[in-house]
């Protein structure tokens, strides 16, 4: 491995995933009814029970319901106060519920639009290989089979292309109208059932049994509540359930405690069972623990919006925390092709006549090369492409043997290639190779280009400049990812040379060059020895033992069934820059999972100096102090903080689905803003709150 490179930094900018193609409305319709539904639906306390701040919630809500029915039929004073606590607390259970069920939702209506996919279409199988075909029902067939698809008709089952070229329509699966090629041989060769072939044909063998396919796995792994916790999850669930107990142990002798105090003093009342169990819900962390699935969900929805299906939300997590980013070049920090970049004369030869020889070398080139060649000479010289038939050009395609191409066009001979072959044909018209050649030559790679000679029979015109180029933004991306502390590493079978000058230019931190299958496992392996995450993607089935191997695998959905089957995710998009976006969307779920905790524990402190004062000062008086609020009752100041306890989660909703605003930053500034943003406007939010919603029940009477 190369020497580690540190380009200059620059300030860093906005890192956000783009918005895909599959986003829904925040608030979809269709989904709030089937969320509304669900909300109680999940009352049941089996469900409850997988949720323990809201399963200590509910049993509250049962006890005080319980009492508010002993209440109003001895006609009690406090029947009233007792009611409405009992409502607020169901209120607090639904919300949670609800937001679960929103999160849920949106995975789940991603699942019905996957399965209006799943037509009941038929195949036509190939029998015995003699080119007879059958024609059967796509549930059918098994994996093995052979089929033959095409234009105009549905691709059965998963499978790869064995035979045939053809442009495919995955717009069912991945949402993009723009059609794609699939071929045989390759890395694109896998298809998925339920796309369709728009022309030509392809033979397929299906790799799939039914309910097996692609398309079966991504409606079971969209649907939310299939979902399992995630490690960093469970992590915080434990800690919300030991806080839930520590708060439920103070509560409940809190209870004999008061009595004793009453008892012993002769003056007071001992606050009620209803107070207890209110002061109790205010005080576990109920905000987090309403919308901590919410948040998981939300996570794993907004990797299937950028049409990222993930196959756990472990993967999406890893992401997160991800130190070390490997990226192929072609395709991902390059555009994948060589282009001609510079005509470069030699001698007395002009830019324009080398320009226009390498043009008319090219127009019959369909190489991407050959095609830039033919760009480049319009866009800097405006030499267009000409009416070549009237001369009798005759055009000669590029072979391994001669490694030139070029065209014979009345009594010219021009050709391009490979230097010494370019030469040799010089040399063999009676001509000589400047002395400049070799040194332009090698100059250009150096600098990791490639060297195309122009020559017309004798006459060495001059020199192509082809090189690999560096997609547009990639600098920068990579210092956004440098400034959230992750090192990229580029992974090229290049020379060292030309890996070297390549990730100069695009900013990576280090490079991996001349790389092997073992030397892209041993470098993973070498990094999470040294405690590191580490992120790849990959589509061919040379990366699908790095792609097992990393902590986040991101494999491309044009590439091989072996790579999809290594890696942890599948961008339906074949997009491998999307891995940055990815990772974006990993640290965007834990930020928003401690931003809310945060804020879950310090809006506690405003509950204290509600709640407190009303249950002790008929005890002691000199409590009333602590009530800096001013809440003009007992009961107002207990009633105020379990609405703003209920009504908070449905305010916290947006922000959990959507998730925090993340910029990259250390995580030490990260953690300043979070404590500054969500700790300070945790405490201050309540006081406000409260203070407002017991206004408000004092106008209306209500306590």
């Amino acid at each position: 491995m190369a020497t580690t490179m540190t380009p200059p930094t620059a300030d860093p900018v906005t890192l956000m995933p783009k918005k895909g193609s599959r986003a829904r409305p925040l608030f979809d319709q269709t989904i709030m009814k089937r969320a509304l539904k669900d909300s109680f639906v999940k009352l049941n306390p089996r469900t409850m029970m997988k949720n323990p701040v809201m399963f200590v919630v509910e049993v509250g809500a049962a006890m005080t319901t319980i009492l508010a029915a002993r209440d109003i039929a001895s006609g009690a004073g406090i029947a009233g106060f007792t009611f409405q606590i009992t409502l607020w607390l169901w209120f607090t259970v639904l919300f949670a519920n609800f937001a679960e069920a929103m999160a849920e939702g949106r995975g789940k209506a991603q699942a019905d639009t996957l399965r209006k996919t799943k037509t009941e279409t038929t195949a036509r199988r190939l029998v015995n290989g003699n080119g007879k075909t059958e024609t059967v029902a796509a549930t059918e067939l098994r994996s093995g089979d052979l089929v033959r698809v095409e234009t105009g008709e549905t691709i059965p089952g998963d499978g790869d292309v064995i035979e045939g070229i053809a442009s495919v329509d995955e717009s069912a699966i991945t949402g993009e109208s723009a059609p794609v090629i699939r071929e045989s041989g390759g890395d694109r060769s896998a298809v998925t059932g339920g796309t369709k072939v728009l022309s030509d044909w392809i033979k397929v063998k299906i790799t799939s049994n039914p309910g097996e396919t692609f398309l079966d796995r991504m409606i079971a792994l969209v649907e939310g509540a299939e979902r399992q916790k995630t490690p960093n999850e469970i992590a915080l669930n434990i800690v919300i359930a030991g806080l839930t107990l520590v708060f439920l142990l103070a509560v409940v002798t809190l209870h004999p405690f008061a009595i004793f105090s009453v008892n012993a003093s002769g003056s007071g009342t001992a606050p009620s069972v209803t107070v207890l169990i209110s002061l109790l819900v205010c005080l576990i962390p109920t905000t987090i623990g309403g919308l901590l699935s919410a948040i998981g969900i939300a996570g794993m929805d907004r990797v299937m919006q950028h049409n990222v299906l993930a196959m756990s939300g472990k993967a999406v997590e890893a992401a997160g925390d991800v130190n070390t980013l490997l990226l192929d070049k072609t395709g991902t920090i390059t555009l994948g092709n060589r282009q001609a970049v510079e005509f470069i004369p030699l001698g007395s030869v002009t830019e324009a006549e080398l320009a226009d020889a390498a043009q008319l070398s090219s127009l019959a080139d369909e190489t991407p090369e050959g095609r830039s060649i033919v760009v480049l000479a319009k866009q800097k010289y405006n030499i267009r492409g000409r009416e070549v038939a009237a001369h009798e050009a005759h055009f000669i395609p590029f072979t391994a043997q001669t490694r030139m191409s070029g065209v014979d066009i009345d009594a010219r001979r021009i050709r391009k290639g490979a230097t010494d072959s370019v030469i040799e044909f010089v040399h063999e018209h009676g001509g000589t190779a400047p002395t400049e050649l070799m040194d332009v030559t090698e100059r250009i790679s150096r600098s990791g280009g490639t060297p195309l000679v122009v020559a017309d029979r004798e006459r060495a015109l001059g020199v192509i400049h082809l090189k690999d180029v560096v997609k547009g933004g990639m600098r920068e991306r990579f210092q956004q990812l440098r400034a959230m502390g992750i090192r990229t590493v580029m992974i090229t079978g290049d020379n060292p040379l030309t890996a070297a000058a390549i990730a100069a230019e695009a900013g990576t931190d280090d490079f991996l060059a001349q790389a092997t299958p073992k030397d892209k496992m041993d470098l993973i392996k070498k990094e999470q020895a040294g405690g590191r995450l580490v992120a790849m993607t990959g589509d061919g089935t040379n990366d699908a033992p790095a792609l097992a191997q990393a902590d986040v695998g991101l494999a491309m959905n044009t590439g091989t069934m072996a790579a999809k089957e290594a890696g942890n995710m599948v961008d339906l998009d074949s997009n491998p820059t999307k891995l940055i976006e990815v990772v974006a969307i990993g640290k965007q779920l834990l930020m928003t999972r401690g931003a809310l905790f945060t804020f879950s524990i310090a809006n506690d402190i405003a509950k204290y100096f509600a709640i407190l004062p009303a249950m002790f000062m008929t005890m002691y008086p000199v409590m009333g102090k602590l009530n800096i609020m001013g809440l003009h009752s007992p009961q107002s100041a207990v009633l105020a903080a379990v609405i703003f306890n209920a009504l908070i989660i449905i305010v916290l909703i947006p922000l959990a689905l959507r998730g925090v605003k993340y910029k990259p930053m250390s995580a030490a500034a990260l953690l300043r803003r979070n404590l500054l943003v969500y700790g300070v406007g945790g405490v201050i939010a309540p006081f406000p709150g409260i203070w407002l919603i017991d206004r408000l029940l004092g106008l209306l009477h209500l306590a």
